[in-house]
């Protein structure tokens, strides 16, 4: 395979963007593929997939390249050449390759670096890329689970598309997007798995709100909530509502929904895919206080209380939180879900439900959330029941939810 130097740039302008900037891994590919025109389908593929594999593989390759810390150019291109070597062994498609005879390439000893890769493989938190704190965490929150989780949690993330169906159906969307590169989903009746990587985004059919992007794991909360059309329902975590939009669809616009958020950005993002989705329901509320939640004391019939969390589950599709993701961020973040779902809670009418969700696969974020709520509110409150999506069970994301309801 012919390597050419201006897709490696890019590959090493990227990282260092993630790595030394701290900037998010999706937005810095999207920004590096509008850069130049003159690329092609085969480029942008070369540089988004180097990128996120770098990432993603980010200590094992470390490892292998024999560089402790990456903060100068030279040593990014180390990385990226390393990489280049370590991939077709790694990804199972072939033997090593050479490496183009640059000068930046010019110190490299292949053998000495494949040794190093094998060497790595024989340490889980190498092998697996993770950093020792979460390899720690998850493995005594997790147990002999971990080891798998991980590795599911290591793969591309799968491509799902949900059918808006307002608009459409899950047949529909598969006919949009060709039968034979498409596939619908068990157990999650809206859900599309999309085979073959196309432009979503730029489709008439995502223009037109007939479909969202999003996870086939995150698609079974909306319904988790037992939502019926006429009800009155609050999303107080929207964040850009994907969730929020899909309540809208099970309702058949017809109830309200408040979805709320401590962010306006996001806000004014949903109020723009509401539209486009044809969703009349929707109000939003940027919340400032304790005091405009108390304010809505018992006026819903369901609450969604969708928490920031580690984003654990999430982590095929955001590789890098995991180099950007401390300790003590989870620990307080532990902290913040405490005092949403023990504050928000009130927001919920005598016999309403509350959905309790993450996008982690740790207890200490979920489960033990909810063992707590219900020992210290069990007099009002009762757990119906529990769901958890699997990385390597499912194939979708790793999602928690637990439907409550407050006694009449």
């Amino acid at each position: 395979m012919k390597i050419h130097r201006g897709l490696v740039t890019a590959v090493v302008e990227g990282l260092q963007q993630i790595f030394i900037r701290n900037r998010q891994a999706d937005q810095v590919v999207e920004q590096l593929l509008k850069s130049n025109k003159k690329w092609g389908a085969r480029d942008r593929s070369f540089i988004a997939e180097h990128i996120y594999e770098i990432v993603r593989w980010w200590r094992l390759v470390k490892y292998g390249a024999n560089i402790e810390t990456v903060t100068e150019t030279p040593e990014f291109w180390k990385i990226v050449g390393a990489w280049l070597l370590i991939k077709p062994v790694h990804l199972h498609s072939g033997e090593s390759n050479d490496l183009p005879d640059w000068p930046e390439f010019q110190y490299f000893t292949t053998n000495q670096i494949l040794e190093r890769y094998k060497d790595g493989l024989t340490v889980r938190k190498i092998a697996q890329s993770i950093p020792d704190w979460l390899d720690e965490r998850g493995s005594k929150e997790l147990g002999a689970n971990w080891d798998t989780e991980l590795n599911a949690l290591n793969q591309p993330a799968p491509l799902f598309l949900r059918a808006n169906t307002l608009k459409s159906s899950s047949e529909e969307v598969r006919a949009l997007f060709s039968l034979e590169n498409t596939a619908l989903v068990d157990g999650v009746p809206d859900a599309v798995l999309i085979n073959k990587r196309q432009n979503i985004l730029g489709s008439e059919a995502f223009k037109n709100g007939l479909v969202e992007v999003q996870d086939a794991g995150s698609q079974l909360i909306a319904p988790y909530l037992d939502i019926k059309p006429g009800l009155s329902v609050i999303d107080a975590c929207a964040g850009a509502g994907g969730k929020s939009l899909h309540l809208a669809a099970l309702m058949q616009n017809q109830g309200s929904i408040l979805s709320m958020d401590i962010i306006q950005t996001k806000l004014t993002e949903l109020k723009r895919r509401a539209d486009r989705n044809g969703v009349t329901i929707l109000e939003t509320m940027l919340i400032q206080s304790d005091e405009d939640i108390l304010k809505l004391s018992e006026t819903t019939d369901r609450l969604l209380l969708d928490v920031p969390c580690s984003g654990l589950g999430v982590l095929k599709r955001n590789p890098d939180s995991k180099w950007k993701l401390k300790s003590d961020f989870l620990e307080n973040i532990i902290k913040v879900q405490w005092n949403i779902l023990s504050t928000y809670s009130g927001m919920v009418k005598k016999g309403g439900k509350m959905v309790y969700a993450t996008c982690s696969l740790l207890p200490s974020e979920s489960e033990k959330q909810v063992q707590r709520f219900v020992k210290e509110h069990g007099k009002a409150w009762k757990l119906l029941s529990e769901h958890r999506t699997s990385p390597a069970q499912d194939g979708f994301d790793g999602f928690y939810m637990a439907l409550l309801q407050r006694k009449s």
